[in-house]
């Protein structure tokens, strides 16, 4: 197999695994079983429009009213009547403010007889927030964009906007009460914890004040006097009128690319489901493991692949432009220079990597020559942070546009 054709049968791994966990068919067969009648329908995330409109195809004219809100290039144009937003992601705006807000007009005034159907993928807690009382749009903009900088991990990140927000950490659920809320979850949380996933909404929160003050210390975020009252007001941990089901998860999208690669003919692993630190060193790491493999056929035996599913973190110290997929990749490239028969592909499964309009990034033992030739330094790059440029001028940018899912990145490195 050349070069050219290992590359390519990367990136057919990586797509064909990704289409495998749209969320259409998961969102039909739950709610064939359900059996829903007469809902309101609430669908927020980067996977917001095609949940939603799985919804409309099986419910139909059980749906009373419905309202959608996806990142700005995630619609893909109108669902019957339903009121369709595009919002900010991953720092909120204005259009945040106003669809959310439409929201609770519509859940206003509920009674223990309705049922409110809310479909929650990554990307929501973004897409979907009311600050506090007192606390500023802006305040609430910039120590998202400072927590995401840092390199906290979501956790951490959400646990504050939880204790920031009147609709995160189950306090959706609670304008909604009495009626009864049906959560279905796109997991793109490690360990699918889905009080994190979208800042759960209708989740009880586990979080407390007191962790959300102590992430803004570590982190060395001065907030406002509004912030720090408002951080005090603890969230809900109790609801009773909830149920959620999980649709999809990394799991499912890491165990969809080892068959894929099975069926190609490769040595197949899952390292790990739950990859969880910086991207710069899960680059250099996942590359020694595939050096290991070229030149001493352990711990697979050529051809292999290699997959990995989580989610790292970037500590942002440069001006550069790029995001941690494409970091990894960049890391990764740095590593394997000069071997021959490696890729390694890195990409958000939502299509979209940090500020660009990047997946993530695929390379191989040449991406690095190619920048030298041209006379650039790839470590400049990567210490910049600006591995999206990197990649660019290599060609080495992994490119799908919106996807309709979100269940976190997939990692697949190539060995033969």
């Amino acid at each position: 197999m050349s070069g050219s054709e290992l590359l390519k049968t990367a990136i057919e791994i990586a797509r064909n695994s990704i289409e495998s966990v749209l969320p259409d068919r998961a969102v039909k067969d739950t709610l064939k079983r359900l059996n829903l009648q007469d809902v309101l329908l609430v669908s927020v995330g980067k996977a917001a429009w095609r949940m939603a409109q799985a919804a409309y195809e099986i419910l139909n004219g059980k749906i009373r009213k419905g309202i959608v809100i996806t990142k700005y290039g995630h619609s893909e144009g109108p669902i019957n009547d339903f009121e369709v937003y595009e919002a900010g992601h991953p720092i909120p705006d204005e259009n945040t403010l106003k669809a959310t807000r439409r929201v609770i007009e519509m859940v206003e005034g509920l009674n223990e007889k309705d049922t409110v159907l809310f479909l929650l993928s990554g990307g929501g807690s973004a897409l979907f927030e009311l600050p506090m009382e007192g606390v500023s749009l802006e305040e609430i903009q910039e120590i998202t964009d400072l927590l995401l900088k840092s390199g906290a991990n979501i956790e951490e990140i959400n646990t504050v906007r939880k204790h920031l927000s009147q609709v995160k950490g189950g306090r959706f659920a609670e304008k909604v009460h009495p009626a009864k809320v049906i959560t279905l979850v796109l997991s793109d949380v490690l360990g699918d914890r889905i009080d994190v996933v979208a800042s759960g909404p209708t989740s009880l929160d586990t979080s407390t004040s007191e962790e959300a003050i102590k992430i803004l210390e570590r982190y060395k975020i001065n907030v406002s006097n509004n912030v720090k009252k408002a951080l005090l007001k603890e969230t809900p941990k109790h609801l009773s009128n909830v149920e959620i089901h999980v649709l999809g998860n990394v799991q499912k999208v890491c165990e969809a690319a080892k068959k894929i690669a099975i069926e190609k003919g490769f040595n197949s692993e899952i390292l790990t489901t739950a990859l969880d630190c910086e991207a710069k060193e899960a680059g250099r790491f996942i590359a020694s493991i595939m050096k290991e493999i070229k030149f001493r056929d352990r711990p697979l035996k050529k051809p292999a692949a290699v997959i990995l599913g989580g989610e790292t973190v970037v500590h942002v110290k440069g001006k550069g432009l790029g995001g941690r997929n494409q970091e990894l990749a960049l890391s990764a490239a740095i590593a394997l220079e000069g071997i021959e028969g490696v890729v390694l592909c890195s990409v958000g499964t939502d299509g979209t990597d940090g500020p660009t309009d990047a997946a993530g990034g695929i390379v191989d033992g040449r991406t690095v020559k190619i920048l030298k030739e041209m006379g650039e330094d790839p470590i400049e790059y990567l210490e910049n942070n600006d591995s999206y440029n990197a990649l660019k001028k290599a060609g080495a940018l992994f490119k799908t546009g919106p996807t309709g899912t979100n269940v976190n990145d997939l990692i697949v490195g190539l060995v033969i």
